[in-house]
């Protein structure tokens, strides 16, 4: 009698099949898994009001913030969203300075 390939009853037909690896934990395929979570982040993000931003940087500047990053035991995300903000809040407060010399100038 042969074993038909779709008969997943008797056990003891398949015993000579041998799954290698962990068993599989969802139906999807690895593509598929990373298209999912990457929309469920996208969802995430946006929920919190974040939003994306790609630079390309020097080997050199990449090397130097990413050990700038963990000696402040921070991401690198996180060091450079940092960073980003000193800077605006610094240059900010220049042109604050800056507009209040012209109107110095302007009034004499």
């Amino acid at each position: 009698m042969a074993k038909a390939s779709n008969d997943r009853i008797t056990i003891d037909l398949f015993a000579d099949e041998k799954n290698r690896g962990r068993p599989k934990t969802n139906p999807l395929s690895r593509k598929d898994q990373l298209l999912v979570n990457k929309r469920n982040q996208i969802k995430r993000d946006k929920a919190k009001g974040l939003k994306r931003v790609e630079l390309k940087v020097d080997e050199e500047l990449f090397d130097a913030l990413n050990e700038l990053a963990s000696a402040h035991n921070v991401s690198r995300g996180q060091l450079i969203e940092s960073m980003l903000m000193t800077q605006i809040n610094f240059l900010s407060s220049c042109d604050d300075k800056i507009s209040l010399t012209v109107n110095e100038l302007e009034n004499t």
